[in-house]
């Protein structure tokens, strides 16, 4: 009634005497959180809860393992508190438990029941928290992970790579001032052989909030470098309920995706992350993984003095035969080159008698045809003499027959000019001495 209102304080008074009356008991509720802070003690958290799509967070959802984020919906919010009196004992065997903390988006199961002040307001008080409920949860959403890479097909890609002979320029994803990043880079330094390795620090958030985007901005930094031989992740000490950024999806893709073989210490052996899984190798400490690339390059160390042992043996046995093959060669050489030459010498000496026996021949045979040349000899150099005569003779009839003074005789002339006989009244010109022989006398005229 207007005429009769009520305080606020009143009316919050009749609600805190409504909900003290009608729900007095405890309740086991299922929710998410989405923020959990302590202060002086006490644990305050806001509890969340979304639809069937909802992811884990509660901000957003993807729709596949490379798929495009899509927005949840909450459909109930509610603050819950947990005094330091419970806080003190559900903390430690909740972590111990569960190796996890209370964080923002872990679903978890509490016993509460209601509470209102009339300063203050609603809320629920905590008194118990199930530690089981949320490691099944955990482990639901590690194996969905698990499920989703290996559907991808990238799950065991890193398992694929191999690490090279030798491994020695390291990138190492940790903290600056983690104790365990010494112990790494000491142990490397310290080895026993002598052996030398490059480190370079990226340095990285390795627990809480944040540790997965600051590994991943990491792993971008040495992406773009190309003289790396592997990767080291390596978290030294701390908390293991302070791991649980080395489950997240987009760490444990970029992880598996990397072409450089990475080896996870993250010094904790109770718990394999999602990130452990699809490792090149996981070893549990930092000096572990320190310890694995020192035996690495033993190993091929080892590798290379047994080659050499076994091409130093394999030479002396090829150099022992080859001197017992010479020493042998030097034992038959004098042997076998007194039969040599014994046979070529018998061959030799067929080979004169061959030829003395042949040059006998031979000058037999031209000595017969000599002596029969020179029997008929003198018969054909006078046949050849009497035929040249006879030739000799027709040569004369016929030059007496082309003598140019028995063609004067029959009374021709002959003309010349400038001593040349003239065949043609073309081969003269006016003026031209001519010269007549004639069987008696000559006559000298000129052209005109």
């Amino acid at each position: 009634m207007k005429n009769d209102p009520i305080t606020l304080y009143e009316l919050n008074r009749l609600v805190k005497e409504v909900i003290e009356s009608e729900m007095s008991n405890e309740y086991w509720v299922e929710a998410e959180l989405s923020e959990c802070r302590e202060s002086r003690g006490h644990c305050y958290m806001e509890l969340i809860q979304y639809d069937e799509n909802g992811d884990a967070l509660g901000t957003t959802k993807n729709s596949g393992l490379f798929g495009m984020p899509t927005r949840s919906v909450p459909i109930a919010k509610a603050s819950a508190k947990c005094w330091a009196s419970k806080w003190m004992v559900i903390r430690p065997y909740f972590e111990r438990t569960t190796g996890q903390q209370l964080h923002a988006g872990m679903k978890v199961l509490l016993r509460v029941y209601p509470q209102f002040h009339e300063a203050y307001g609603f809320s629920w008080i905590v008194t118990d928290i199930d530690p089981t409920y949320t490691m099944g949860d955990m482990a639901r959403k590690r194996q969905e992970i698990i499920r989703q890479l290996k559907e991808a097909g990238i799950f065991d890609l890193q398992k694929e790579l191999r690490l090279p002979l030798f491994c020695q320029h390291i990138a190492v994803i940790s903290s600056e001032t983690a104790a365990g990043y010494g112990d790494f880079c000491n142990q490397l330094a310290d080895n026993p052989y002598g052996f030398q390795f490059q480190t370079q620090l990226f340095p990285a958030i390795m627990q809480g909030e944040g540790t997965a985007q600051s590994i991943i901005t990491a792993l971008e930094k040495i992406y773009n470098h190309v003289d790396f031989d592997c990767v080291v992740i390596i978290r030294g000490g701390g908390a293991t309920s302070d791991l649980s950024g080395f489950d997240a999806l987009e760490l444990a893709e970029n992880v598996a995706n990397f072409p450089l073989p990475i080896i996870t210490g993250i010094g904790h052996d109770r718990d394999e992350s999602v990130v452990d899984m699809v490792s090149h190798i996981r070893v549990k400490t930092p000096t572990a993984a320190a310890a694995l690339l020192i035996s690495h390059l033993k190993e091929i160390l080892d590798t290379i003095n047994d080659t050499q042992e076994h091409l130093t043996r394999y030479a002396q046995q090829k150099l022992s035969t080859a001197n017992y093959q010479l020493s042998a060669i030097a034992i038959a050489l004098p042997r076998i080159f007194s039969t040599v030459k014994i046979h070529q010498e018998a061959r030799i000496d067929s080979l004169y008698s061959r030829l003395a026996h042949c040059c006998s021949d031979k000058t037999s045979s031209l000595s017969s045809r000599l002596t029969a040349l020179e029997e008929r000899l003198p018969m054909l150099i006078e046949r050849r003499l009497l035929s040249e005569c006879h030739r000799l003779q027709l040569i004369e009839e016929k030059t007496k027959g082309l003598d140019p003074r028995l063609l004067l005789k029959r009374g021709y002339s002959i003309t010349l000019h400038q001593g040349k006989v003239i065949r043609s009244s073309e081969q003269l010109h006016q003026g031209d001495e001519i010269e007549t022989l004639l069987e008696k006398g000559t006559i000298k005229s000129i052209i005109k």
